[in-house]
């Protein structure tokens, strides 16, 4: 053990850092990388680490401490409040997946039992990668960001039923009916145990040791409630990770949770870095080596069949098609939870080795290529939805959906149309009801639409990046488009497609950071409000106030830095934000446009266009460079890429805006 401490865990952690220092760089999942470290140091590869009982052994620990910190961090609350994402949806997911991989194995040939085993390690999914990458791209809350963790939400807490169904699989406890009694028998008896234990006996524990503000007490006092009920289980005939789970779960229900999970999770990440690094020392390469095609081709079925399955039970909850491709393919690959349950296969002799190694292959192919399968998502689910498919199944079938309440709408002109009834969504719709302003709302939660119809508010089930959706909202009859979506691309989207269709409207789009601006710029939006920079000013308001600074001050200060800010973010994306002039006149309409290289305009006065003449089309100013030519002359030549004002009727703008665009005039 002395020498497994000193050399081996030197070239476990020596190499895991250069192979982790590679993955960042080529965008590949930390776990992908300590899989390969345990496959490059075991006994199929380089043959530097011998102690391989060793790290099993630390994997063990690693194994109950995930799922201890699992159980701590379940919150009743969550699970509750998105009760039908998690219930039906994950049902749906984990159900298909695993009968549609049972019929599989059992057409190649496998047993039952272990048909059904291999059906449940491949419907789990890697919740550590796709929530660190969904935070990454910022959809996290967007609607499909939402779906996707009320899924993993349920394959975490499932995954502990999995490990106790796999004895029985085996045969090792399924030999009649008499060996489930004493199992329910134990299982009612731990069921009380925890209630017992998380009600009464823990908290006030765990408050007689807070008392004494001692850290290192708390941090012990933890690990004993973890590993005494992990032991219980084990003497039980159960296993040390249901244990460690139940644990977990009496400690979620106290005020302690918080510290815990702080105190732990240092603990728990280094230990499962063993795990990993043990499960990858298991991999023989030469399996892979000797017909890498066929592995090739098993994970590409993989990936595709996750994501139909995932993307089919998100449809069936009521959300859009492109929502649903998108949920789809961010939970296409095997999960760390797959490892997990893979151990006990092992355990209980249920996994041939060679079934064996085929999952390890497969799945960490699947886990290396999922950051490239969620960035290319927004483009295949676009291609999929711009497919000549009907409507009504690009919307989903749920019965707000605007296809099937459009006979029941009154019809609305110089309306406010709002994309996204989250918090941004509610005070805008709020704002507008005030201030006596039409406005129709739509969202593709089909939980929230139902819930806000019942209220009475205009809210429908749609789309915003879906131009039949859009159509339905009369569009083209709009004043002003609110995008308060949390979905970059559908922002973008959505912003792009309304702006073709109604190329008066205007437009003001929420990003949460400043690198989104100069997109949605480009694609249309007349103004962007970046959340990014509005926090720093709400911080910078608190910090002047504690600071005393007087009000009438702050105010000032704030002004002006919102003037400075934005006029730099517009300078920036190359847009003029020509709104800030326009003043409310009845049929009249101020915008601007690009002169592009083709246009016929590039080399003609605005003497020779007649514009005011013929089409009753003022240009007020044009933008060169950074230089504006306010009032300029008729004997002025335009440039390409001049940026011109125009003022005149809407459907006068929209018949010379080809003019600049490079087209021609009816």
């Amino acid at each position: 053990m002395e020498s497994f401490v000193i050399n081996n865990l030197t070239i476990i952690f020596g190499f895991s850092i250069g192979i982790l220092y590679l993955c960042h760089r080529l965008h590949i999942p930390i776990i992908v990388g300590f899989l390969f470290t345990g496959m490059l140091l075991g006994p199929h590869g380089s043959g530097l680490i011998d102690a391989v009982e060793e790290v099993e052994v630390l994997a063990e620990i690693g194994i109950v401490l995930l799922l201890f910190t699992i159980g701590v961090e379940l919150s009743l609350k969550d699970l509750w409040s998105m009760k039908r994402a998690v219930l039906i949806g994950g049902s749906i997911q984990v159900l298909l997946t695993t009968v549609v991989v049972y019929f599989i194995s059992s057409w190649m040939g496998y047993g039952y039992g272990e048909s059904i085993f291999v059906g449940f390690l491949f419907s789990l999914s890697s919740t550590a990668i796709v929530l660190k990458l969904l935070q990454k791209r910022g959809e996290l809350h967007a609607p499909h960001g939402r779906l996707s963790l009320a899924i993993l939400l349920y394959q975490d807490v499932i995954v502990v039923p999995m490990i106790l169904v796999t004895p029985f699989l085996a045969g090792v406890g399924g030999n009649g009916d008499p060996a489930l009694i004493p199992i329910i028998a134990k299982g009612i008896g731990l069921v009380v145990l925890v209630m017992a234990s998380a009600k009464w006996i823990v908290p006030n524990v765990l408050y007689q040791i807070t008392k004494t503000r001692d850290s290192e007490l708390f941090f012990l006092s933890i690990i004993v409630v973890c590993l005494s009920v992990a032991w219980l289980t084990s003497s039980m005939g159960l296993s040390l990770a249901l244990g460690a789970f139940l644990a977990g779960l009496i400690i979620s229900e106290s005020e302690y949770s918080h510290q815990a999970m702080s105190n732990l999770i240092p603990f728990r990440d280094i230990f499962m870095s063993f795990f990993f690094i043990s499960i990858g020392m298991l991999l023989d390469i030469d399996h892979f080596l000797g017909n890498p095609l066929l592995f090739i081709m098993v994970a590409a079925g993989v990936l595709l069949l996750k994501s139909v399955i995932a993307g089919l039970a998100s449809y069936l909850l009521g959300f859009p098609l492109r929502t649903a491709i998108l949920g789809g393919l961010a939970l296409a690959q095997v999960g760390e939870f797959s490892f997990v349950l893979s151990r006990f296969g092992l355990e209980f002799g249920i996994l041939e080795q060679d079934v064996y190694q085929l999952f390890l292959v497969v799945s960490i192919l699947t886990m290396a290529v999922t950051s490239s399968v969620m960035s290319l998502s927004p483009r295949v689910a676009d291609r999929v939805v711009n497919l000549p498919i009907p409507s009504k199944l690009k919307c989903g079938f749920h019965p707000g959906a605007m296809e099937s309440v459009l006979d029941k709408k009154t019809h609305l002109e110089d309306h406010l149309i709002i994309a996204g009834f989250g918090f941004n969504g509610h005070t805008v719709a709020k704002a507008a009801t005030v201030a006596g302003i039409p406005y129709l709302i739509l969202d593709t939660n089909p939980e929230t639409v139902r819930k806000e119809q019942l209220k009475g508010e205009m809210v429908y089930y749609g789309d915003s990046s879906q131009k039949g959706v859009l159509e339905h909202a009369d569009i083209k009859n709009a004043r002003v488009l609110v995008v308060c979506i949390s979905d970059p691309a559908g922002t973008r989207r959505s912003v792009s497609l309304a702006r073709k269709m109604n190329p008066n409207v205007h437009i003001i789009a929420r990003t949460q950071y400043l690198q989104e601006m100069e997109p949605l710029y480009a694609l249309g939006a007349n103004e962007v409000i970046p959340e990014e920079f509005e926090t720093s000013i709400e911080i910078f308001v608190r910090l002047m106030k504690r600071y005393l600074i007087p009000k009438d001050e702050i105010d000032r200060f704030v002004a002006e830095i919102r003037s400075d800010g934005y006029e730099m973010f517009r300078t920036l994306s190359g847009t003029m934000n020509i709104y800030d002039m326009e003043v409310d006149i009845p049929d009249m309409n101020i915008t601007n446009v690009r002169v592009r290289s083709s246009s016929f305009v590039v080399g003609k006065t605005l003497a020779q266009l007649e514009l005011r003449k013929k089409y009753g089309v003022t240009i007020l100013a044009i933008r060169r460079n950074s230089e504006i030519i306010s009032n300029p002359d008729p004997d002025l030549f335009l440039t390409s890429h001049d940026v011109v004002v125009l003022m005149g009727a809407p459907e006068m703008i929209s018949k010379v805006d080809p003019l600049f665009a490079g087209g021609s005039i009816e």
